[in-house]
Order: C-alpha cells, then structure tokens, then sequence
C-alpha cells in the first residue's frame, strides 16, 4: 500500500468501520488534485457481536473494548489532523436493544458520532469498495462478503449494482447459534450440515434472486473469505496466498473437512490461518461454501477491499471536483491515483500517451508487432507512469518508478500485469532490456519479455517526441516502404528541433526490435541542421546528426 506519497497540503479524512467482529480505520490524505494517500489502515478485533445474537443486547465487556478501540483510532486520526472521522457501525449495532447505550458511549468517551447504517447501505457501501478495485471487464459480477453478523449479496458491474440484499448470517452469529461458549472440540458432520442448513433456509429467496441475474465472475471478500483463502494457499500451493490466487469451491470443501476434524487448539496452528479466528471461521466457512453450492459457483476471486474502502469511494464520489471521473475504469483510476501521488506532470505523462498509443497504432497496421488492445491499454498506463520515480530523484528515475508500480498494490491488475508495466517504465530510458543483464526482466515469461521491448521502444521514442514538455509533436505514425524501410511521420506545430534530435538515439534499439530500418528523409535532415523551423509534417530517421 503506498503510504508515503502526496502533498503536505491535502486534507486528512479518517473512516472508521465498527463491524460485528474488528473496527477498523482507514486514514487518508485527500491531495490538492484530489488523488490520496493512504496514511494508516488499521485493525483489531474486538468482538462487539459477542454473546449478543440471543438476546439482541450487546455484552458489556464487547462494548468497553469497542469503546477503547474506537477511541484509540479517534485519538490517532486527531494526532494526523484529520478534518473529518465517518464512523459507521453495522450489523452488531443496528440490531442490539441497547444500541442507544452504545452510542452515547462512543459519543462520551470517544469523541465519536456514529452512524448505524442498514444492511442494504452496508452491502451498497461494500460493493462501491470491492468494485472500485476489481477489473470486471463489462462483466456482471456476484460480490459476496461475509461479516461478523450479516453476509451482503451484491449483482453489479463496474458502474452500478442490479441487486443488494443483506442476510442474517454471520461468522459470530452462527457460531454463537449453534456452538457451546468454551466448547473446543472438533465439529461433527452432523453438525456442520446443521449450519449449512440454516444458512440454506435463510438465503433461499435471495439465491433465487440471484439465479435470475446470471453472472459471470464472483468476488468474496472479508476476513473470513481471505482467511480460507489463506489456508488453502498453504494447503495447496505450500506457500502464502498470493494476489491473483483464487478459492475453488473444491478446495474449499476440503479445506472444510480438514479444520471440522481438527479441536480448537490444533485448529489455531493450521497454516495460514488467524489464530483469532479459528473459534468462528467453521460457522463462517458454512456460509460461503453453502452459496457457492446453491449457487454454482466454482471459484472465488479474493479481494482485500470492502466497507471502509466503499465510504472511502463514496466521500470522493461526492466531491464535487472529484478529478478523477468515476465512470473510467478501475485500472485507469488507479493508474492516475499513483501518477497524481507522485505529482506527475500530467499534461506531459497524457502527451506521451497519446503518442506512444499512436505508434502502437501504426506499428500493429505496419504488422511490426502481433500484440491488441489488452497490450494497447496496459502501454496506455504504463506511459502515465513512467516518470512517477521523478519526484524521488530525477537521476534514475526509471528504477524508482518501476519500485513505485511494483509495490503500489494499482487496483484491478494481475501481477502479471504490473509486472509488464514496471518493466516498461524500468527500460524507458537508458539500457533497453536484456535477459543477461537484467533479473527484472529475465523473470518474465517470453510473451511478456516481447510486450516490455516494444513498450521500451516505443516509449522512449513517445518521451523524445515530446522532450520539451510543450507538445509540440501532435501525433506519429510509423509506415512502411516499399524497400523495407521505415519512416516516422509527424504532425507538429512549433519549433520541434529538440524532438527531432532526440529521437535519432533510438534507431539501433529501433532496428533491434523490429529488425526495420528506420528513416528520415532531406526535409527533415535540413531542420537538424539549423536552417529552420520543420514544417508542419515530415519524415524521420537516418543518420545521426553530427
């Protein structure tokens, strides 16, 4: 998560989640040109729904360590200089007799005015959090998070959801419902079918409703949904979970079997799980596996995203100069946080975009390169961000914007993905990539060692075509002759003399790539050397000037 970028001179908001099982605080930065940073992103687990889904009163002992909690994060979102703290509570609240006591504690001893929201805000909420940082592709998507004391169900697609409904089923609850307090032992299959049944009765109108929404990809989220996804990385992979892991319902169903049969005790040293967790995580386990299975799900995307980030999106979507518009897609949202985090030059970072997407062009015309439009668009960001390091130091900036888009945690990319574009930027400037010399780039599969060479290439090239920074260079086009030979055309208005010199540096890594020579013809030799302005379109290439 980047946690150190942007200007001093933003305003810090803090959101705070009371959720039925953890608090958690999200502490942002909101910048000038309304990127943010993320300043903390803090959790505890607190148990507010303890004991309570019987009587519908939360328990004393639950509500003094929200209260602590709650006033800790408080204390740290003042110590930042936080403007604004949104507090919302959730499930656990929103149903205790005593909710009233609750939050005149909070109020009292935490400075805190809390919102209790309902369960269709809270899963509207969820689903602003976990959409804005899942690349859905046109998709109609299933969006499921299991809480403490309620499970949301979202159908949606990047801009907008068709469905939400919220259900009594949560990991605290259930295991309150149909566990013993201190009861330790492994569970028997009798009784997780029990569980399963439950569930299957209280979700039955909402599958049907859902069954009539087909969808196309499914996304869990919550601690319950990653902490099985966890398990199962080290169950079946021998490794932590890693960011494009997905949960199989099948392994799921094993990974089931394995803590049922397991007490407490050993239950808290499996691999990959929460110790904290593992008195709820079978009642939560039930829950998810009984809607995959109704609902045919085979595998879960796992995302780390859900209520705090939603009030996050939702704050910024009620700016009224938001900066970024939320109708673009998550990946291009993410791409221009970074970029604004880092105080990009934007106007230049767009300009060489469009340029390097013009060569990107004309070469798939020329049929110089195989690659379409999903190579197309990751060239796109990967120009946005290619001085991102620059704010660090300018000297060697490519390394420092490849470590920036590496660990950056850009929303709605596989790592793959990023990979392709840190590498881009990395080999943008200075050497271009080679296997022997560079381990960054020698990790890469072949397919994407190709896409980084040709994102090299152009991208420098696109960088020379406007290396004043006055966008003088409108568009290029690459086309070929007849002889074999390449020629760069160029719209430009202005005096481009400093373009034209720096992109004759790029012919021998020109050459290498395509294994084309690239040009340049009388009109544009005669500019290089001094005796004018170049007119207003022309071709490059050929010799170096001297």
């Amino acid at each position: 998560m980047l946690t150190s970028l942007g200007s001093s001179s933003g305003r810090v908001v803090a959101f705070i989640d009371i959720g039925t099982n953890s608090l958690r605080l999200l502490l942002v930065r909101i910048n000038p040109n309304q990127s943010y940073t993320v300043l903390s992103d803090q959790k505890e687990i607190v148990r507010l729904g303890e004991g309570e889904f019987i009587d519908q009163y939360l328990q004393a002992e639950a509500m003094q360590r929200a209260v602590l909690v709650a006033h800790k994060f408080a204390n740290m979102a003042r110590a930042y200089g936080a403007e604004e703290i949104l507090a919302v509570a959730t499930s656990a609240t929103r149903e205790a007799e005593n909710q009233e006591e609750f939050l005149r504690r909070l109020k009292r001893e935490a400075q805190l005015d809390v919102h209790v929201i309902s369960g269709r805000e809270e899963a509207r909420l969820i689903y602003l959090g976990v959409a804005s940082g899942v690349h859905i592709e046109g998709k109609r998507v299933l969006f499921i998070d299991i809480g403490g004391g309620s499970t949301e169900i979202i159908v949606g697609d990047q801009q907008r959801y068709e469905h939400l409904d919220s259900l009594k089923l949560g990991a605290i609850r259930l295991t309150s419902l149909f566990f013993l307090p201190g009861e330790t032992g492994p569970v028997p299959a009798a009784r997780y079918a029990l569980i399963q049944q439950y569930v299957r009765n209280t979700a039955v109108r909402a599958v049907q409703q859902v069954r009539q929404l087909p969808v196309e990809l499914a996304v869990g989220s919550s601690g319950t949904i990653e902490n099985l996804a966890d398990i199962a990385a080290q169950k079946f992979h021998k490794r932590r979970r890693q960011r494009d892991d997905t949960l199989t319902h099948a392994h799921l169903r094993q990974v089931v079997e394995m803590l049922c049969d397991l007490p407490l005790e050993e239950r808290r040293r499996v691999p990959g799980i929460t110790p904290g967790r593992a008195d709820i995580i079978i009642a939560g386990a039930a829950i998810i596996d009984t809607l995959m299975g109704d609902l045919g799900i085979q595998e879960l995307q796992i995302s780390e995203r859900g209520l705090r980030d939603g009030l996050l999106v939702d704050y910024l979507s009620r700016e009224e100069q938001a900066g970024i518009p939320q109708e673009t897609s998550v990946r291009a949202r993410s791409a221009l946080q970074l970029g604004r985090a880092c105080g990009m030059d934007e106007p230049h970072a767009r300009h060489v975009a469009h340029l390097a997407l013009d060569l990107f062009d004309s070469a798939r015309q020329a049929k110089l390169h195989p690659y379409g439009d999903l190579e197309r668009e990751l060239l796109e960001y990967a120009a946005w961000l290619h001085d991102a390091g620059a704010f660090l130091s300018y000297s060697n900036h490519q390394q420092h914007s490849y470590y920036l888009i590496r660990n950056a945690d850009l929303l709605g990319f596989d790592q793959r993905e990023i990979e392709i574009i840190a590498n881009a930027c990395l080999f943008h400037r200075k050497n271009m990539p080679s296997k022997k010399k560079h381990p960054e780039y020698a990790a890469l599969d072949p397919r994407a060692q190709g896409i980084v060479r040709l994102f090299a290439l152009l991208l420098r090239t696109a960088e020379s075509l406007d290396r004043s920074h006055s966008g003088a260079v409108q568009s290029a086009c690459l086309r070929p002759r007849k002889n074999g030979e390449i020629v760069l055309e160029l719209h430009a208005a202005g005096d481009y003399q400093l373009e034209l010199w720096g992109v004759q540096t790029h012919r021998e890594a020109f050459k290498k790539v395509f294994k084309r020579k690239l040009v340049i013809d009388a009109e544009a030799a005669e500019a290089l050397d001094g005796s004018g302005v170049p007119s207003e379109q022309h071709a490059l290439g050929g010799q170096q000037p001297d």
